[in-house]
């Protein structure tokens, strides 16, 4: 058992973390065969978010001296210190299905890489103070250093840094995708563009994270709760510019892949909010987690009843 300090919750039901990472591996088979069906842009795409994913937790797991993962079926690396193979392929089919929504949006590059980032927060909200509670990952507050309590420290005891980090990990990955994308539409360089794009994002994530918030600490006093306020407001604004020069697009059945991982992780987590227990510790936190989860649902399920046909975006009276 890993050193859950000051946790008042005792381990997960043991079927909890079978059936998660069985339902994670369902929906990455189901984004693989819509991604096989798009062709090999699609594919590599997926892929490049698995393997940025794997990637950043490794790196994570191995320099942080107070962040663990709980015990899944597949894991990679040697304990203590291992990742869940299903973690990674949380991030590939997060920002897998987030690209199909904004895709459909016509926005502009930079604001549909805001988007897919906003929409990636969206659901991490729903999932990381749950998931946190239920073991699956922990933060050790007193080892990191971190101000407050393992629950009510920061958001609802998950640290504010891991949502900045998740806005950057995303905006990175899609804007330098998407970027790359530009150059060349042959196929083979849609193959090479996803990995690029996770060298880029890895080096822009690494600045971002140390070099530059430790600088920004320094000299203004700027902490990981200032950083994240900043990106989201950066963020929005993105997304509200791109919104005015929007271009048509051709309106097409919704795919499973694109509606499936956003519903699961905001009803999956949300039921383990009060089968867990964890509903009555804090009233703020679980009107908080019901409304992120609304707030998911509303933006993806009406896109089940959108008609086919070509929706004009933009109004350029």
């Amino acid at each position: 058992m890993l050193p859950f300090s000051n946790m008042p919750y005792g381990p997960a039901p043991a079927w909890c973390f079978p059936l998660t990472e069985a339902c994670m591996y369902i929906i990455t088979a189901i984004c693989v065969w819509h991604a096989y069906r798009k062709g090999i842009g699609h594919i590599s795409w997926l892929l490049g978010g698995l393997c940025f994913g794997l990637l950043l937790e490794y790196i994570n797991v191995y320099t942080s001296s107070g962040y663990f993962y709980g015990r899944f079926t597949i894991m990679l690396g040697t304990a203590p210190r291992n990742i869940p193979f299903c973690i990674g392929c949380g991030w590939a089919v997060i920002i897998y299905s987030s690209r199909l929504f904004s895709d459909r949006l016509g926005l502009p590059l930079w604001a549909a890489a805001a988007l897919d980032s906003l929409l990636a927060l969206n659901i991490d909200l729903s999932m990381d103070v749950v998931a946190y509670r239920l073991h699956m990952w922990h933060w050790d507050w007193v080892s990191r250093g971190l101000p407050g309590s393992a629950l009510s420290g920061q958001w609802f005891g998950v640290p504010y840094g891991n949502f900045y980090g998740w806005l950057l990990v995303v905006f990175f990955y899609s804007l330098f995708g998407r970027l790359l994308e530009r150059i060349s539409g042959k196929a083979a360089w849609k193959a090479v563009f996803p990995l690029l794009s996770v060298l880029l994002s890895q080096i822009a994530l690494y600045i971002s994270l140390f070099p530059l918030a430790a600088l920004l600490k320094s000299l203004w006093g700027i902490t990981s709760l200032h950083r994240l306020i900043f990106i989201l407001l950066m963020l929005m604004g993105f997304v509200c510019a791109g919104f005015r020069r929007r271009q048509p697009v051709a309106a097409a059945p919704w795919p499973l892949a694109a509606w499936i991982v956003p519903v699961w992780f905001h009803v999956y987590f949300l039921c383990w909010l009060f089968l867990g227990g964890f509903s009555g510790e804090n009233n703020l936190m679980t009107t908080a987690a019901v409304l992120n989860a609304t707030i998911g649902l509303l933006i993806h399920l009406p896109q089940l009843f959108r008609k086919p046909g070509i929706t004009f975006l933009t109004d350029r009276r």
